[in-house]
């Protein structure tokens, strides 16, 4: 206990020396320690359980008062219970003391009197003159600030003498406060270093380890047995470089099968140029004989699809008579069911009079007779229904025959004409006239979001020239979007990109055509930037490069209300691309 003992004034070695439980000093810094690594290991700990741990240990500036000492545990009060003889108690002391005491009621150390549960209250004026009682800091004689108990707490928190452990994963130090920061620094082996090639920090003894199998930075040998050394994150870039791995010739598919190091692929390369010239020429060669025989299979399938559409026509006629016969026969089979049912009613009847016959058998045998022929007619009636049922449910089979035959024609039919129409939409002399039909409608579909914007079918420069295709926004893109026409040309990956010269370096033309044969027509034209990207190469997996063009080609005002033009007609538009050929040698 910081006891009644402490004098009032003096520093706080001279007030400690009277009390029995300050003896020993090194005792004293062993528990503080002990009590600082218990605070942070449990930070949920509250401020009065950290308390009743020290109080033992606190040193009152003043004489503390006896009215303020726990007569049960000789320390200071916390938490302050009053009970009927004045007496003041911790509020955990007197509740082990209720406890322990139990079934008999307790009795107060001082006078013996008798502790009454429900006479005991929480003493709030006596708490808050304990906590404006000034204490010097727990860490004193090394610290000497002097506080009120209620803000020992908040200083403790930042006392540079307080004993805290080192905040690195694994480290079990414990040191003072003011010492945390060149331990974590300098000393700590638990500390974070950055690596010095990638500088990425990393605990100190583990940086050895990541420099050797790791870091993306450190250089190494390159493992194909080059005399390069690589930073150890650029070796699959390198690998695509390196001399020593293994490759194919780049004119594998023509047919070449010369395999070996990269620098002796290339020397081979450079050397078979004509050899390689002859596979691809052999290569185009073929291809054009695959041209020629797929457009005989074009003018057969053109054939078939005719033989098709008359076949289609004929079947359609051979179906309206069966549906019209189908017809008939429901009709046939809803008065069969009609005089069926007259039938039953008039079997019903007959039977009722065979009843009443069966009563008077001798004077009625004629008309039994007749009721006889009657139910044989009905029989042959109902013989009939069902052959008529029958004969509709064959009609049915044959007509869902006949239907699913007919859809199959017609999705063959379809095939055909796109195919076609492809085929005949095909330009190869990088020249393409593109017919925009239903303009309003499109038009005003792409002004909803409900449509992005037009691709026209794929053009070449040649038979393994480039390949492009025309891209049009109705209701404009970017700058134009609302007001213009927007126009642009698109590169789209082919089959002879790797033969062929890049980056694409061709001037281009796109016009919109004037309809009334005045030839006033609408041409913008550019020539291609070759450091963009937009003119190298496609990648094979892309569907094409970006888009490069005119977002405002022409305004909708000019569009559809020009003076001396027609450039909208019959609710369509013709859009017309042209490459200049001038220089470019077709292979």
């Amino acid at each position: 206990m910081a006891t009644a003992n402490t004098n009032q004034g003096g520093s706080p070695e001279e007030s400690s020396v009277p009390s029995e439980n300050y003896s020993l000093r090194s005792e004293e810094s062993r528990l503080g320690s002990e009590e600082s690594r218990r605070r942070l290991s449990s930070p949920t700990v509250s401020w009065d359980s950290e308390l009743a741990s020290i109080r033992h240990r606190l040193k009152f500036v003043l004489k503390l008062k006896e009215e303020f000492v726990c007569p049960i545990c000789r320390g200071v009060v916390l938490n302050p219970q009053q009970n009927s003889c004045g007496h003041i108690y911790c509020f955990h002391c007197l509740q082990g003391l209720l406890e322990s005491s139990s079934p008999s009621n307790p009795v107060c150390p001082v006078d013996r009197a008798v502790i009454t549960p429900t006479e005991v209250f929480q003493d709030n004026c006596c708490k808050r003159e304990i906590s404006s009682l000034e204490v010097y800091c727990t860490n004193a004689p090394t610290c000497t600030a002097i506080f009120t108990l209620n803000d020992l707490q908040e200083h403790l928190k930042s006392c540079q003498y307080e004993q805290v452990q080192c905040t690195n994963t694994s480290c079990i130090a414990v040191l003072q406060r003011r010492h945390l920061q060149e331990h974590l620094t300098n000393i700590c082996p638990y500390r974070r270093e950055p690596c010095p090639h990638c500088r990425q920090l990393f605990q100190l003894s583990l940086i050895q380890a990541h420099v050797q199998s790791l870091c993306p930075d450190v250089k190494v040998d390159c493992p194909e047995g080059c005399s390069q050394k690589v930073p150890r994150h650029k070796l699959t870039s390198h690998r695509q470089l390196c001399p020593e791995v293994n490759s194919d010739c780049c004119f594998k598919k023509f047919g070449c099968s010369v395999q070996g190091k990269r620098r002796n692929a290339k020397l081979h390369e450079d050397k078979a140029i004509n050899h390689h010239m002859l596979l691809v020429l052999r290569s185009n060669t073929h291809l054009e004989q695959q041209m020629d025989v797929f457009q005989e299979d074009s003018l057969l399938m053109q054939q078939e699809v005719q033989t098709d559409t008359l076949l289609l026509t004929g079947l359609q006629k051979q179906i309206r008579p069966l549906l019209q016969l189908s017809s008939n026969h429901e009709h046939a089979v809803s008065m069969a069911q009609r005089t069926l049912r007259r039938q039953e009613d008039t079997l019903s009847s007959v039977q009722l009079d065979l009843q009443q016959v069966s009563r008077a058998l001798h004077p009625h045998l004629e008309e039994l007779s007749q009721l006889r022929k009657s139910l044989d007619v009905a029989m042959q009636e109902v013989s009939e229904v069902e052959a008529l049922r029958e004969h509709l449910g064959t009609l049915e089979e044959k007509l869902k025959r006949h239907s699913g035959l007919l859809h199959l024609h017609a999705a063959q039919l379809n095939l055909n004409k796109k195919h076609l129409q492809e085929l005949e939409a095909t330009s190869y002399d990088g020249k393409l006239i593109w017919k925009i039909e239903d303009f309003g409608k499109r038009s005003g579909a792409e002004a909803k979001g409900q449509l992005s914007c037009l691709t026209s079918v794929p053009f070449y420069t040649g038979r393994c020239g480039y390949k492009m295709a025309i891209k049009a926004y109705l209701n404009g893109d970017g700058e134009g979007r609302g007001t213009h026409l927007s126009l642009y040309v698109v590169l789209m990956p082919g089959d002879f990109d790797t033969l062929l010269p890049w980056p694409f370096k061709q001037t281009v033309s796109l016009s919109v055509l004037d309809q009334s044969g005045a030839s006033n027509h609408r041409s913008l034209s550019f020539r291609p930037d070759p450091t963009t990207k937009c003119f190298q190469q496609p990648t094979p997996e892309s569907q094409s490069n970006v888009a490069v063009g005119f977002p405002c080609f022409i305004s909708h005002n000019m569009l559809e209300t020009p003076q001396n033009a027609v450039y909208v007609k019959d609710n369509t538009l013709f859009v017309k691309a042209k490459v200049d050929m001038t220089g470019f040698e077709q292979l």
